[in-house]
């Protein structure tokens, strides 16, 4: 028996097929899949993601410190609620989880890591303390549920107080707020607007209920895969991890190069990799011929291997099978994906393949 989190007795009781997610008993879909997927992506769907490490960094030295933790510069962070997303990385510039923190005040940043790390997270930001007036505090008191969809924020409203309904809308995306007793944030991780709602343990069992109540779908892990994969989202120890840095991620744009003075923790060495013309980069591809792309299939070009499909899945939303595939800097837009023994012709594209339900890619040859 795997970990709960408190919603495990409302997943049994919609039908969840239950596996093992990191330690974790949780649902991989409540009875298909792709019925899921296209629900989130026409109307509304919730999940289950009180598997998340939810940590708070408190104190007057906590800014600082996060600024030398974080590939992001938490500077940016100015108007309270605002959250950035960046990778915490090792001194080889190899990433050890990528995250997203919220500024709730001056002396308060929560931040959101994954399930599988929690372990070797927890153990590396307690390693890393320098100074004395920094608290850190796992926050095992809160649950999350995230409301994605074009109808998620509106069915949201429909489970608050009157007077909270108001506060939710104004928040713009990639800002949070104490909403009653809900920490509201306008993230997600599908590629549809929504929120991602932190309450206690106890107040999250109401509130989905509430929202099942109010028209919005439980959605399982599987679905979740798919829609991350469509938004061209990476997902931690599969697109990237201790081994590759931000740079050959597709996660660039979350290191920040300025101020200079500013030595956040792996940055000489991918100062040195940001150079390199062998650095690999990730890309999106689309399968051009019949056939189903998987993790770990070789990219080929010209018949020779150069690359690998590091998530691989077909997506409901284009009919089309679609990978993220880490290949050399220098990729056209063509080159080939063995599968079961035959190299069948893909497209290079820059994802997102998917926003907002609608396609983002040329699907043509």
């Amino acid at each position: 028996m795997g970990n709960r989190t408190p919603l495990y007795e409302q997943h049994l009781n919609a039908g969840a097929k239950i596996v093992d997610f990191s330690g974790w008993d949780m649902p991989l879909h409540y009875g298909s899949q792709v019925a899921e997927h296209h629900q989130v992506r026409n109307d509304s769907g919730m999940f289950d993601v009180s598997h998340m490490t939810i940590v708070d960094f408190s104190g007057p030295d906590a800014r600082a410190y996060l600024r030398n933790l974080l590939a992001n510069n938490v500077d940016r962070l100015k108007q309270p609620g605002k959250a950035l997303y960046t990778c915490m990385l090792n001194e080889h510039g190899g990433v050890i989880d990528d995250l997203i923190v919220y500024f709730v005040h001056e002396d308060l940043y929560r931040i959101v890591f994954n399930a599988g790390t929690r372990v070797k997270v927890l153990d590396w930001v307690n390693a890393h303390v320098r100074a004395s007036n920094i608290l850190i505090e796992e926050r095992t008191d809160l649950a999350m549920i995230a409301v994605q969809g074009p109808s998620a924020r509106e069915r949201v409203h429909r489970v608050l107080a009157p007077g909270d309904v108001e506060k939710a809308s104004r928040l713009t995306p990639f800002n949070a707020s104490l909403v009653g007793e809900i920490f509201i944030a306008r993230t997600g991780y599908t590629g549809e607007d929504g929120y991602e709602l932190m309450t206690s343990c106890d107040r999250a069992i109401q509130l989905w209920c509430a929202l099942s109540e109010s028209g919005v779908q439980p959605t399982g892990l599987g679905a979740r895969d798919t829609l991350r994969l469509e938004a061209g989202m990476s997902l931690y120890g599969v697109d990237m991890d201790e081994s590759t840095t931000p740079l050959e991620s597709g996660l660039g744009w979350t290191v920040a190069w300025e101020p200079q003075e500013r030595d956040f923790i792996g940055r000489r060495v991918l100062e040195l990799k940001r150079a390199d013309e062998l650095q690999k980069k990730l890309v999106g591809l689309v399968l051009l011929e019949k056939g189903v792309l998987r993790n770990h299939q070789k990219v080929a070009m010209d018949g020779q291997h150069v690359g690998e499909i590091t998530s691989g899945s077909f997506s409901p939303t284009l009919g089309k099978a679609i990978a993220l595939a880490r290949v050399p800097r220098l990729t056209g837009d063509s080159c080939q994906v063995e599968v079961r023994g035959k190299l069948l012709a893909a497209k290079v594209v820059k994802p997102p393949f998917v926003r907002h339900g609608k396609s983002c890619v040329d699907l043509t040859a």
